[in-house]
């Protein structure tokens, strides 16, 4: 490749934005990707990375900026649109057709082969792209026998033989061993010899700087640096993912805690997460901080009884409990509320009085097995006083109601089962400041009341402000337990991101 050659770039993001509602995904975000070259994209969850590469293969357009590819402005609508430019990308989870071969799913998105397959060339033309990468498959074996590995490597030639220019690889780590990953990166490197430009979005730091030649951080859907992996180090790296301060609208009231209401010991399930061991106290905010992938979100549904622990001990008040159905779990006073409440959340046709009580309807029947309605609209009015719900009435459809409401409607719902022990995942995710606010206010309150909370958010901030010991993971192990006082959002993201070492420096 000529020095001329690598100069001028094969794609570029200029003054990117695009909003959703009111969230501001991405604003005047650019980048520009060369060929030969392995771009490293990273940020928090949340930081615009996937809105981006959206917006780069037509899922998303945007709302303002343009798109050049060989210096020319393009219009990409969809993923054939981006075809056409030489622009794949490739996700950690392979999409792949299993009852499919090898051949035939490195074939699938072209056209031109004719009306009449010719099996021969097809598998040896197959076979002819995998020698390009150095690897070795049968090219006629289904692809449902492969690894997640092998998987991506179909996808890989899938994209060579469309002649990819730009290749985006999205996580592609996330599910892989370390020899797999070392095999990844060989195959990166052949793509990369033959001018290939490579978007490489990871949360391992360690692999950004073993395979990137360049890395962008993005945070809060703003571009915040792009250097030269020689001249940057992660403790920099770190810093500007989470340069953020913490605003001012997060409401925290300093109390003594109560006496200690769960213990967790040596809590795992298999291929989830292992060796989970934490204290809960009655008044206390336990945050539960991790990137993608971390199995924060599988922690907080074990604890409820779905997906349930299949080794460690569980202790409540004293006594050792087994926890394997929702039901259980509310009647030993937990409660979990869903980071999605529209498909696990509330029943959204329906009104805010009958979403409050569903958990606990059986209560409200009389002894004719009829539904109380009075007593049911009572306790919703209750709430909705509580919570400050803007609805003209009780009655109302969740489905009328603005973000923020419907996230205090599915609190009320969970506040209503009367828990000792309150999960809350994602709790101010999708809603506007003024409702964050509402919500922080509330856990503040909560806890106050001693309910124990367990708070899992990818809002660091957030996590930080509210909690008053954060245990953070990773990939399904537990990296550390930070005392409030202790807690920096960079010593925080370092544990998240593995750089074990760092920690340990920060807390000697």
């Amino acid at each position: 490749m000529s020095n001329e050659q690598l100069s001028k770039p094969v794609m570029e993001m200029r003054h990117i934005s695009k909003r959703f509602d009111a969230t501001q995904a991405l604003a005047d975000v650019s980048m520009t990707l060369y060929p030969g070259e392995v771009h490293a994209l990273i940020g928090e969850n949340g930081a615009g990375k996937s809105t981006l590469i959206k917006v780069m293969t037509g899922v998303h357009r945007p709302d303002t900026g343009e798109i050049l590819v060989d210096d020319q402005p393009v219009n990409i609508h969809n993923a054939q649109d981006a075809q056409g430019y030489g622009i794949a990308a490739i996700y950690q989870e392979p999409m792949v057709f299993p009852d499919l071969n090898v051949a035939e799913n490195i074939y699938i998105s072209h056209a031109d082969r004719g009306a009449f397959v010719n099996w021969r060339k097809t598998y040896e033309d197959a076979e002819a792209i995998l020698a390009k990468l150095d690897v070795k498959m049968d090219v006629r074996q289904p692809a449902r026998g492969l690894t997640v590995a092998a998987q991506q490597t179909v996808e890989i030639a899938k994209a060579i033989s469309l002649e990819v220019r730009v290749l985006i690889m999205d996580e592609p780590t996330a599910a892989l061993s370390a020899h797999e990953v070392a095999q990844l990166f060989k195959v990166i490197n052949t793509l990369r010899s033959r001018g290939v430009a490579i978007l490489f979005i990871g949360h391992r730091l360690e692999e950004v700087f073993a395979i990137s030649d360049r890395i962008t951080v993005l945070r809060d859907g703003k571009w915040i640096s792009t250097t030269p992996r020689e001249s940057v180090k992660s403790e920099q790296i770190i810093r500007d993912m989470v340069g953020r301060e913490v605003d001012d609208f997060f409401a925290k009231t300093d109390w003594e805690r109560g006496d200690l209401l769960m213990s967790v010991r040596g809590l795992g399930k298999e291929f989830v997460f292992s060796d989970i061991n934490f204290d809960i106290y009655h008044g206390e905010v336990l945050g539960l901080a991790g990137l993608v992938g971390s199995r924060r979100t599988d922690l907080g549904l074990a604890l409820f009884g779905i997906g349930a622990a299949d080794k460690g001990e569980i202790w409540l008040d004293g006594q050792e409990v087994k926890i394997h159905s929702p039901e259980q779990a509310m009647e030993l006073g937990i409660a979990y509320m869903s980071e999605d409440r529209r498909k696990l959340g509330l029943i959204m046709p329906m009104t805010i009085t009958s979403n409050v009580s569903l958990p606990v309807l059986k209560s409200y029947l009389s002894g004719l097995g009829l539904i109380r309605r009075k007593q049911e609209r009572e306790t919703a009015e209750t709430f909705r006083t509580r919570l400050s719900i803007r609805t003209p009435s009780v009655q109302t459809k969740v489905e009328n109601l603005s973000g923020g409401n419907q996230q205090k409607v599915m609190l009320s719902k969970w506040l209503n089962t009367h828990p000792k022990l309150l999960i809350l995942d994602e709790p101010t995710r999708g809603i506007d400041v003024g409702a964050k606010a509402d919500v922080h206010q509330l856990i503040d309150e909560l806890a106050q009341q001693g309910i124990a909370i367990i708070l899992i958010s990818s809002d660091l901030p957030e996590v930080l402000a509210m909690s008053d010991r954060i245990l953070v993971m990773r990939e399904g192990r537990q990296m550390g337990v930070f005392d409030h006082q202790e807690a920096t959002q960079e010593i925080v993201m370092t544990a998240a991101m593995g750089q074990n070492n760092a920690v340990a420096e920060v807390q000697q």
